[in-house]
């Protein structure tokens, strides 16, 4: 009987280890920049070569900010290479993978990891005043726009939203964003990013004079 309990544990190794959280098992290449109720995001960074040991994500959106191929294997021994776009967006469903970097270049990368048990029902807009967009990915949780903010783009203070938005900037310039309960942001860099969540009074306008482009990750 001991040897069986024994025999058992040993067969369900790689499978505990297969589902340890990214971070916990690659901090050196993946770092937690915001962890709240709806959402964790994920700086990843690997430099050319470099590979992360097995590890899983739930469900995703992935937004890279530069070219790069990387190689996935599975736990089944399986392997999957991705062209990646800088600038593009990829829906992940929740997997269990180990990467590698087997470009000529470094990958640079945010993560938007889902938390919530289930996909929400909250309507994604089609439109926004002010701001054209286009749907770089779509999934369950979470739609992907590149968006570019308008010189007029206004949306007035007081304003809500019915799902929850995490808007990266893939450009430097002026939008003040004030969202209740943080501080008024009025300077953006190139992949500097902020959470608005779901029913919170925000403003946000463009001030800079020039157009603006972002990724938007709407949350249902």
């Amino acid at each position: 009987m001991k040897s069986l309990v024994i025999a058992v544990l040993l067969a369900a190794l790689p499978l505990a280890a297969a589902a340890q959280d990214a971070v916990k098992v690659d901090p050196s290449h993946y770092k937690v920049l915001l962890d709240n109720a709806a959402v964790r995001v994920l700086k990843i960074s690997y430099g050319i070569g470099e590979k992360s040991p097995m590890h899983s994500h739930p469900d995703a959106m992935l937004v890279p900010f530069a070219p790069a191929k990387a190689r996935f294997t599975m736990p089944d021994g399986k392997t999957q290479d991705l062209d990646v776009k800088a600038e593009a967006a990829t829906y992940t469903p929740a997997m269990t993978h180990s990467p590698a970097n087997v470009g000529t270049t470094k990958i640079d990368a945010l993560l938007v990891e889902f938390k919530a048990k289930a996909a929400g029902s909250a309507a994604l807009p089609t439109a926004r005043p002010g701001m054209a967009q286009t749907v770089l990915a779509e999934g369950p949780r979470a739609t992907a726009w590149r968006t570019t903010a308008a010189p007029t783009f206004h949306e007035v203070a007081g304003t809500t939203h019915e799902y929850d938005q995490v808007v990266i900037a893939l450009g430097d310039g002026d939008v003040k964003v004030a969202v209740e309960g943080q501080p008024t942001r009025t300077k953006w860099q190139r992949g500097d990013f902020l959470f608005i969540g779901r029913g919170v009074k925000h403003e946000s306008q463009n001030t800079g004079g020039k157009p603006l482009d972002f990724v938007i990750v709407g949350i249902k």
